[in-house]
């Protein structure tokens, strides 16, 4: 199902998140900013920025990002993460495997593709 890349990072597509979501064999952390979390989101989804904010000037990143998803989840809790477009869920997966995060795995392409996903096969896992 998941697949590991040439750079270690496990990644699953949408379709491979809908399933698991829909079995609740995984929880969807959001690393998207707040206000975009806000917008619109996966049922049942829990947000943890991986940046503060981005301007023409740079990002800033969440320097507390690996302390709050560990306040959240357990170190073998099973994740998909997930950001707009598969970016910065990447970074941040990459972060937690680091950390010693030992079952996440990014959603390639992001909520966007996500979103697709659902239109196309009726998937209740995005609202």
């Amino acid at each position: 199902m998941a697949s590991l890349r040439g750079d270690a990072i496990p990644t699953v597509n949408a379709d491979e998140a809908c399933a698991l979501l829909s079995a609740a064999a995984h929880q969807y952390l959001d690393v998207r900013m707040w206000e975009d979390f806000d917008k619109g989101h996966v049922a049942g989804a829990r947000n943890v920025p991986y940046y503060l904010s981005v301007t023409p000037h740079g990002k800033e990143k969440n320097p507390q990002f690996v302390e709050q998803v560990a306040a959240l989840y357990p170190k073998d809790q099973h994740l998909i993460v997930g950001c707009r477009s598969g970016i910065r869920s990447k970074l941040a997966t990459a972060d937690l495997v680091s950390a010693g995060f030992k079952n996440v795995r990014n959603l390639q392409g992001g909520y966007l593709s996500l979103l697709r996903s659902t239109n196309q096969h009726h998937h209740p896992a995005a609202a």
